[in-house]
């Protein structure tokens, strides 16, 4: 019997789950849609929604589980919430930027972070972020900070050449 994961972010889209799974799918190497629950008659006085149309999609990227689900229009993302795109290059931070923000909101992208073109928001960071940060104290990650917030997309090299001084 399979593992089950624990936790796993639920997304609530008005109508387009299917679509934005797919997208995301599209993005991510070692992605799948998993599976697709559909609306039945049973309920529909609440739901609202038409027999055979799509309600949850249930699907992984780089293997963490996702469930996407169609709930109406009731509720929309905000920046509250984010996804987290760590990255080891500047060539992979330029490709999940540009495909997760095609689309998008470009006036939400600051200091790494993007609204994707269902409104998600997701946050592009090299993996050594944490490590240029970690002493707030320190002259290096003043540098670090001071050119974070200069940046929408991340430059890497820029970073490590602010945090050598």
């Amino acid at each position: 019997m399979a593992k089950i994961q624990r936790i796993a972010p639920c997304l609530w889209f008005d109508h387009q789950a299917e679509e934005a799974a797919k997208f995301y799918v599209g993005i991510f190497k070692k992605s799948k849609i998993v599976a697709i629950s559909r609306y039945s008659k049973a309920g529909y006085e609440i739901h609202r929604r038409p027999e055979g149309s799509v309600m949850v999609v249930a699907f992984e990227l780089e293997g963490q589980p996702f469930t996407a689900l169609n709930g109406g229009p009731i509720f929309k993302f905000n920046e509250a919430v984010s996804l987290q795109v760590y990255c080891e290059t500047q060539d992979e931070i330029d490709y999940y930027w540009q495909r997760l923000s095609k689309g998008g909101d470009p006036k939400a992208q600051q200091c790494g972070w993007l609204k994707d073109k269902y409104g998600l928001s997701w946050q592009v960071v090299p993996a050594g972020m944490d490590k240029m940060l970690k002493d707030h104290k320190s002259a290096k990650a003043e540098r670090v900070m001071a050119a974070v917030m200069q940046m929408k997309k991340f430059d890497l090299a820029a970073l490590e050449r602010a945090a050598k001084g």
